[in-house]
């Protein structure tokens, strides 16, 4: 099965509907789908549900959807940094559910992992737990929270084989291996193709058997992952 696309608007061919929900990997700008979010962006879909820990930022990322007011709804743990985010859920144009980022990244999980539920101490007697159920376990209070199935994923690898077998880059690893799980279908933006077999076993981070699509994107823009190292004295 070749699951490598020409393109990242190839890859997205028939995938996105009016309405769709997608998780997105990415923490800030590192280890974000950049290619695939802009393809995303010209399907002109609307009406979409965003699960990701934050919306990018204005002109970039998820901040391009926003900006073309394609987003009706987010999940997110952080939503700094982003005028448009800003007043767009303060006019009401926006639907904003918080989740703390573990809260968020085990929804994930568990959503991948076909878990319907889980109990979590995380947010309780908070805005976050209203109209969740509550339970006590062991004299402490938990709160109910869904697993997080979405129709797609879209997400960042450093490398793939031909058989979409995944290795990350360090931090940029991030959500991305746990929104593709999410993911009825996922598609992988990878900077890097080898054959299958190239990648070490013990060096796959995720398995070809979550991965559907694949597009190569060798030059990212990349705007915050860095490697910083101390000057030589």
């Amino acid at each position: 099965m070749n699951k490598l696309y020409g393109s990242a608007a190839e890859a997205l061919d028939g995938l996105i509907e009016d309405g769709a929900t997608l998780a997105v990997g990415g923490f800030g700008l590192c280890g974000i789908p950049e290619a695939l979010i802009v393809a995303l962006r010209d399907t002109g879909r609307t009406d979409l549900t965003v699960a990701s820990n934050n919306a990018g930022v204005d002109g970039f990322g998820l901040g391009l959807l926003l900006e073309s007011r394609q987003i009706r709804k987010m999940l997110s743990s952080y939503v700094g940094e982003n005028k448009t985010f800003e007043q767009q859920y303060l006019s009401g144009e926006l639907e904003l559910e918080f989740c703390p980022q573990g809260t968020l990244a085990e929804r994930l999980r568990a959503g991948g992992a076909g878990i319907a539920a889980f109990f979590t101490r995380t947010g309780y007697g908070t805005r976050i737990a209203e109209g969740k159920e509550v339970r006590e376990f062991d004299g402490e209070h938990y709160v109910m929270e869904r697993g997080l199935k979405v129709d797609v994923a879209l997400i960042k690898a450093q490398t793939a084989d031909r058989a979409g077998n995944l290795r990350f880059n360090k931090t940029a690893r991030n959500f991305n291996p746990l929104a593709a799980m999410a993911g009825r279908v996922c598609v992988v933006e990878v900077e890097e193709i080898v054959e299958t077999g190239d990648i070490d076993p013990d060096d796959v981070h995720l398995p070809g058997i979550f991965v559907h699509r694949l597009v190569h994107n060798p030059t990212p823009e990349k705007r915050i992952e860095k490697r910083t190292l101390r000057e030589t004295t």
